[in-house]
């Protein structure tokens, strides 16, 4: 087995004796280490691999510049963008395999920039002490980062503190060694989806994508899933997306936090991917389970997923806002668009009978859907439901098109 490196970041003019113990964690369990000081006004005990320096510069300023911008926030920023420019870079150069950085409230803040600048499969840990905390939005996590609550440490080593620092080191040593990168040998399909109560083409789909040479990846669209199918995409990751599961774009227009960020369906367009799209789900409103439907939603109808998601249906006006929204989205893609639209439905609750059953808003919504999408993006409605085998075999249709005029590569 390779000796894995791993990168240790924090600042180490206030937290020296915990990023040592960290190392030392990880040179006694058989590991090396790259260390990074984002300090700002002092200086480690002895000099780091990546000076505060080293780190300004990245962010082409100086330390000196760093102090003088204004105040702590500011002056963190600037140390953020540095460190993210250099993790990034030597990552690729492939000076490390693993990332584990220390904070508190600005060392968490930085912590979650450098980890989104890294890409799915590198393996990163923080310890920080609002780990899990609600003053952490979802949008600001990478798709497979790790967080361990630094407890009681706040102010210099203690066995108590040691547990969780201990316990990051093992972990992030252990995830290098055993983690299996994304492996780029056959092209990729990223594909959205929900459970298979919801939607269900996915289970057609997959084997039949299989069989054409493709390796299929379904992320469920509940907010994480649609952040990491995104990264994935931004990194032009895919040979091609079936992005056929859109309520994290209704929940983001309507403010729910069951939202996939601000960027959902705009990386693949930008990275040139084709995009077969669909709107699955996008006539729901998701709200955590322990939320409490806010007026404007009780009245209408409702389905409870779980105790972790339940739903409200959009209005026909709510409808048209996300066709429009789709559209817009869309229109900007360097690379072909086709738009499936079922016209018997888009989930299995919104069939006759029901939870979210309401035909009038589903006939605004295909009204609008008829009129928002024009060249370049190519508009095709079905005469089924998303969860007809009619649905996934007209996406099949499209797709050997594709790959019978080179627009989608089967071979790398």
């Amino acid at each position: 087995m390779t000796v894995k490196t791993i990168l240790v970041v924090g600042t180490y003019d206030t937290k020296n004796d915990e990023l040592e113990y960290m190392a030392e964690r990880i040179h006694a369990s058989g590991g090396r280490t790259l260390t990074m000081d984002v300090s700002v006004l002092g200086d480690p005990e002895k000099p780091t691999d990546i000076s505060k320096h080293d780190v300004a510069a990245a962010a082409e300023s100086t330390i000196q510049a760093v102090i003088n911008s204004g105040d702590e926030n500011s002056a963190m920023q600037i140390m953020t963008k540095g460190a993210s420019t250099l993790a990034r870079q030597m990552f690729y150069a492939g000076k490390f395999d693993g990332v584990v950085i220390l904070g508190g409230t600005m060392g968490t803040d930085l912590a979650l920039d450098v980890c989104r600048t890294l890409p799915l499969g590198v393996p990163k840990y923080v310890v920080s002490t609002v780990s899990f905390s609600p003053l952490i939005p979802p949008e600001r996590l990478s798709a497979d980062i790790q967080m361990i609550l630094w407890a009681g440490g706040l102010y210099g080593l203690n066995s108590l503190c040691k547990s969780s620092l201990s316990q990051a080191a093992g972990a992030v040593l252990g995830a290098a060694r055993a983690v299996e990168p994304p492996d780029a040998k056959k092209p990729m399909i990223g594909m959205t989806a929900l459970g298979t109560s919801c939607l269900r083409y996915q289970k057609f789909l997959k084997p039949e994508l299989e069989k054409r040479g493709f390796e299929v990846a379904v992320f469920h669209a509940t907010g994480m899933g649609g952040m990491a199918f995104e990264s994935v995409a931004a990194e032009g990751g895919f040979a091609c997306v079936m992005d056929f599961a859109l309520p994290e774009l209704g929940n983001l227009l309507a403010g729910s936090v069951v939202n996939g960020g601000a960027d959902r369906m705009l990386n693949a367009g930008k990275a040139g991917i084709p995009q077969l799209v669909a709107p699955g789900c996008l006539d729901l409103i998701d709200f955590a389970g322990w939320q409490e439907i806010p007026e404007h939603y009780r009245d209408r109808p409702f389905h409870a997923h779980n105790r972790l998601i339940k739903s409200s249906g959009l209005n026909g006006e709510e409808r048209r806002e996300t066709a429009r929204e789709m559209a817009k989205r869309l229109a900007g893609s360097k690379a072909p668009v086709h738009v499936l639209m079922p016209n018997e439905g888009v989930e299995e609750w919104d069939r006759a009978g029901g939870d979210a059953y309401d035909p009038e808003a589903f006939a605004e919504f295909l009204d609008e859907m008829r009129k928002a999408f024009n060249d370049p993006v190519t508009y095709q409605e079905l005469d089924c439901h998303i969860n007809d085998e009619a649905f996934a075999q007209a996406a099949l249709t499209v797709l050997d098109g594709w790959i019978e005029d080179g627009v989608v590569k089967v071979n790398l």
